[in-house]
């Protein structure tokens, strides 16, 4: 477990917004629209003890930034190490997030239950890929130590 101070959230935010300013116009815009991931909560607040609960307490959020539903069928989301989620029947909203939890749960509106019995996004660095059923590489974000999630966009 992570303790976030005002001045460790300020930096980070100082960091966030110099690498968001950094991005080439090509990068920011292809992120304007679309399928993409959103938060990644990456380090399970509380102790690492591989309980259903702290499994579930680490996740990744997708949005549909789109007026219109996409069909994840297929889609698939990966890290470094070559984990996959590979998701299901699932149409995600227009302007709606879906969040996948990494333990297990029962599937509902709005959040997928991956069904591991261990951690998937590491603490001190990782990146998390969002893959077409093409195997396309639709969007992709990465991060190095720190606080305990990122927002990608």
């Amino acid at each position: 477990m992570r303790t976030r101070s005002t001045a460790s959230a300020a930096l980070a935010a100082g960091v966030l917004s110099a690498s968001l300013l950094a991005a080439s116009p090509a990068s920011a815009a292809a992120h304007q629209g679309g399928l993409h991931l959103g938060y990644i909560q990456y380090d399970s607040p509380g102790s690492d003890n591989r309980s259903n609960s702290s499994l579930n307490a680490e996740w990744v959020n997708i949005h549909n930034n789109t007026r219109s539903a996409i069909q994840l069928k297929g889609y698939k989301l990966k890290d470094n190490t070559g984990y996959t989620y590979t998701f299901g029947s699932y149409n995600i909203g227009a302007g709606k997030t879906v969040k996948v939890r990494t333990g297990q749960g029962t599937n509902a509106s709005g959040v997928r239950y991956w069904g591991r019995g261990s951690y998937v996004w590491n603490n001190t660095g990782d990146k998390a890929r969002l893959i077409k059923p093409s195997g396309t590489q639709l969007d992709s974000c990465s991060w190095g130590d720190g606080p305990g999630g990122i927002s990608c966009h």
